[in-house]
């Protein structure tokens, strides 16, 4: 059982549950932490749900690197794991990660929920916010009335403004109607490409050695884009 069997799967079974609901977007590759990690699949609606997938032809080795990463964004994950894999993998997620099992059955993969999804109990918005860009965090900010004199702000005090002066629920609303409304989640070619305003492969490490925050001189995105392979539900 290959990774782009299981795949096919969970995003079959995802499509069919969300047909028709103009609310729900579901995504494949999408980018985090500055584009650096891609999760397999999303879903983006009232809530943002992760879904990682582990084949038998995968290993574990990055997952509890993709536990730390996730935790910080999605407000539910769902690891989706072959049965070779079940039990190692049970042991190194957290209890909140939902977990369903992968198995093959006459030629077909068969996907059987061990453990639903629970919500996360400490998401951060310092990196939650870095999945807008620059001209939707402004947007946001104007919703709120919070604008006026931020419109020239770099990226990174704009970020800062919008987790200080929003409450949670309000910022991550305004983060997953700003992705569901893009025209196109991805980005663009690398030739093309804007760079992130912090373009380090951990965004929390927000300051440099001279005390300045790393990014400040690139100001052309909030975050990177999401890749561009993507559905609408």
């Amino acid at each position: 059982m290959r990774d782009a069997d299981v795949r096919k799967a969970v995003k079959a079974q995802l499509d069919a549950l969300h047909k028709g609901d103009p609310t729900t977007r579901v995504v494949e590759e999408m980018g985090i932490w500055s584009g650096t990690v891609r999760v397999d699949i999303a879903v983006i609606n009232g809530e943002l749900n992760g879904f990682e997938l582990k084949s038998d032809s995968d290993t574990l080795d990055r997952l509890p690197n993709q536990v730390e990463i996730y935790g910080k964004v999605f407000d539910r994950i769902t690891l989706v794991v072959g049965g070779r894999h079940y039990e190692k993998a049970l042991s190194r997620i957290p209890d909140w990660w939902g977990c369903i099992v992968a198995t093959m059955e006459s030629g077909q993969v068969s996907l059987n929920t061990r453990r639903k999804a629970k919500r996360n109990p400490s998401p951060d918005p310092d990196i939650l916010v870095q999945l807008l860009w620059k001209n939707e965090a402004l947007a946001v900010l104007d919703k709120y009335g919070f604008a006026e004199g931020w419109r020239n702000k770099r990226s990174a005090e704009i970020t800062d403004r919008l987790v200080n002066k929003l409450s949670y629920r309000r910022l991550a609303a305004s983060v997953r109607e700003a992705l569901k409304a893009r025209a196109k989640l991805g980005q663009l070619s690398s030739s093309n490409l804007d760079m992130p305003i912090d373009a380090i492969a951990d965004p929390t490490s927000r300051t440099s050695g001279s005390g300045s925050r790393i990014g400040d001189s690139i100001d052309h995105l909030v975050a990177p884009a999401m890749y561009q392979w993507e559905s609408v539900g």
